[in-house]
């Protein structure tokens, strides 16, 4: 099964600058994608009939909004859920959605989730800093579970200099590279939860997932990888490979980030 994650920065102008031709090329059969920005009946519209889709939009009209969409014919979504759990504030609406999917090789949890970005010392800071603590509550249930699970998509968090090209201008100084915020994705990795990316792609730089859209950040491989495939650690010792689609240009992007994907087997 082949599973991508993208922010695709809405859905709707993600549609009109080839988010079609991303998926006629790379083929999944499971994306996850954040940043959806429209209501459940748009985004199911946009997609077409091919795929089966659970969305959770934001509930401030224009943020956030996650989705799970998957191929029929080759897998089937069985149950969902669609809250991280039972204390979301509007801000934390759209940001977390699961789906249990069954294909011929079996079932699985897939998660589609949306970190805040956050802003240094700011209210936006402090919300994303209440939201990790209860993503973590919900990892821990899901590690419990014994199911194979994939949490995946957009965690606005680099986990250490190996993960953005400017580490030292930015290292404690700018949200998604605090200490306070990479503790909680070392907490969960050292809880058993794989980083299926960075297991596969080894002690390199990047690979990166996501460009600021200014200056020359693209142009020059500026990046960050923020994107993330979590796996439990049965599911991540059968990941085959992973690719990240960056378009040859920044004019051919649908998106500031390229999707993330993983080949399961």
């Amino acid at each position: 099964m082949k599973i991508s994650t993208v922010n695709v920065n809405g859905i709707r102008a993600a549609a009109r600058k080839g988010m079609h031709e991303w998926l006629s090329s790379e083929d999944p059969d499971v994306v996850l994608m954040q940043e959806v920005r429209a209501d459940a009946g748009i985004a199911s519209d946009l997609l077409g009939e091919e795929w089966q889709t659970v969305s959770v939009p934001c509930r401030i009209k224009g943020r956030a909004g996650v989705l799970v969409a998957v191929r029929r014919g080759r897998a089937l979504v069985l149950e969902t859920r669609e809250v991280l759990d039972g204390i979301e504030t509007d801000a934390d609406s759209g940001r977390w959605v699961e789906a249990v999917v069954e294909a011929e090789g079996g079932r699985m949890r897939v998660v589609s989730a949306y970190f805040h970005s956050g802003e240094k010392d700011t209210p936006k800071q402090e919300a994303k800093m209440a939201h990790l603590p209860r993503i973590g509550a919900r990892l821990s249930e899901l590690l419990a579970s014994g199911e194979d699970v994939v949490v995946a998509g957009d965690f606005n968090i680099v986990r250490s200099r190996i993960d953005i090209k400017n580490w030292t201008p930015n290292h404690n100084k700018r949200a998604g590279v605090l200490d306070e915020e990479i503790a909680f994705l070392d907490e969960w990795i050292a809880s058993g939860w794989r980083d299926v990316v960075r297991d596969l792609a080894g002690e390199v730089q990047g690979p990166y997932s996501w460009w600021s859209q200014r200056g020359k950040a693209f142009d020059n491989d500026t990046g960050w990888r923020i994107d993330y495939q979590f796996a439990t650690p049965g599911l991540a010792e059968r990941a085959r490979g992973f690719s990240i689609a960056r378009a040859v240009s920044y004019d051919a992007r649908f998106s500031d980030h390229a999707p993330v994907s993983v080949v399961y087997a």
